[in-house]
C-alpha cells in the first residue's frame, strides 16, 4: 500500500527534464515577463503599466471564456445548482478585470500623449477574446456583426461563440425544462435556486456593463470626449453606444410585471 501511494505522489508531482518542477517553470515566468515589450523610444516610464494591464486584461479574459464554456456546458445539462456555482465564479472574475482598469486612472494625459503614437493602429476593439465574450454572453444583433466585420474576417474564437445558443436562450432552455415560467420563479418559494441562478445571470450583465460604463470613463478622463481612438474608432463616442446593450432583456422584463395594474 505504501508502495501505491508513493506512486500516486510522484505521478501527481512530475518532474521536467530539466529536474523539480519550480514556481517559475510551472507558471513559465522567464517567458512571460519577456513578453511586456515596450515601443517607445527612449521608453516610456508609463508604457510598460499600459502593456501589463491589457496583456493582465487578455489573460483573465481567456479564464472567463473558459468559465463561459463551463456554464454553458451545466446550463445544457440542466444542471441549476452547478450553473449557479459557475456563474458565481464568472462574477468575480469579471469584478477583477473591471478593478484593473482603476491602474489606468493613475495615467495622465499629457503623458499617454508622449507615447501613444508607438500604439500605431492596434486598439482594444480589436481584442477577439473579449469579442467572443460578448458572443457568447448574447450579442448577435446586425450592428456587432457589423463590427466584428470592420477588422476583416471574423475570427474562428468568435465564429465558435457566435454557433452557440446565448445565455438568454440555455436559461429559456432550462426553465421550460423545469416546465416554469420566469413570473413563477420569482413568485414561487420552492423555485428558489432557479431564481437564484436568474439573479446571478443578471449580476452578470450588471458587472460586464460596469466594466463597459468604467471603461469609456477611463478613456474620456485620459484622451477625453472627442478625441477618436487609435484604430480608427470613434474612441468613447463609439463604447458610450455599448453600456445600453443587454445580454438578458426578459430577465429585465419580468420585473414589470409585478407592478402591473
Amino acid at each position: 500500500m505504501k508502495d501505491k501511494a508513493r506512486k500516486s505522489v510522484a505521478t501527481a508531482s512530475p518532474k521536467n527534464s530539466a529536474g523539480e518542477v519550480s514556481y517559475s517553470s510551472y507558471l513559465a515566468l522567464d517567458e512571460l515577463l519577456k513578453l511586456q515589450r515596450p515601443r517607445s523610444q527612449p521608453v516610456h516610464p508609463d508604457e510598460l503599466l499600459f502593456i501589463i494591464v491589457h496583456q493582465a486584461s487578455e489573460l483573465w479574459f481567456k479564464l472567463i471564456i473558459h468559465e463561459l464554456e463551463g456554464l454553458i456546458g451545466l446550463l445544457e445539462a440542466r444542471d441549476t445548482l452547478g450553473a449557479l456555482t459557475s456563474v458565481k465564479r464568472v462574477n468575480a472574475l469579471v469584478h477583477i478585470v473591471t478593478g484593473q482598469l482603476s491602474a489606468l486612472e493613475t495615467l495622465p494625459p499629457q503623458r499617454f500623449a508622449q507615447f501613444r503614437g508607438y500604439l500605431g493602429t492596434s486598439s482594444g476593439s480589436q481584442s477577439v477574446q473579449f469579442r467572443a465574450i460578448e458572443a457568447m454572453s448574447g450579442m448577435r444583433g446586425e450592428h456587432f456583426v457589423h463590427v466584428l466585420k470592420q477588422h476583416g474576417d471574423i475570427a474562428p474564437l468568435v465564429e465558435k461563440a457566435l454557433a452557440k445558443p446565448t445565455l438568454q436562450q440555455l436559461f429559456d432552455e432550462l426553465l421550460a425544462a423545469h416546465k416554469v415560467t420566469l413570473e413563477q420563479i420569482y413568485a414561487e418559494s420552492h423555485q428558489r435556486p432557479l431564481q437564484m441562478l436568474a439573479e446571478g445571470l443578471l449580476e452578470y450583465e450588471q458587472g460586464f456593463a460596469m466594466w463597459r460604463f468604467l471603461h469609456v470613463q477611463l478613456v474620456e478622463r485620459i484622451i477625453g470626449p472627442g478625441t477618436s481612438g487609435t484604430g480608427g474608432t470613434l474612441g468613447s463616442k463609439y463604447l458610450q453606444k455599448t453600456i445600453s446593450q443587454r445580454f438578458f432583456p426578459k430577465l429585465w422584463e419580468v420585473r414589470s410585471k409585478f407592478f402591473e395594474a
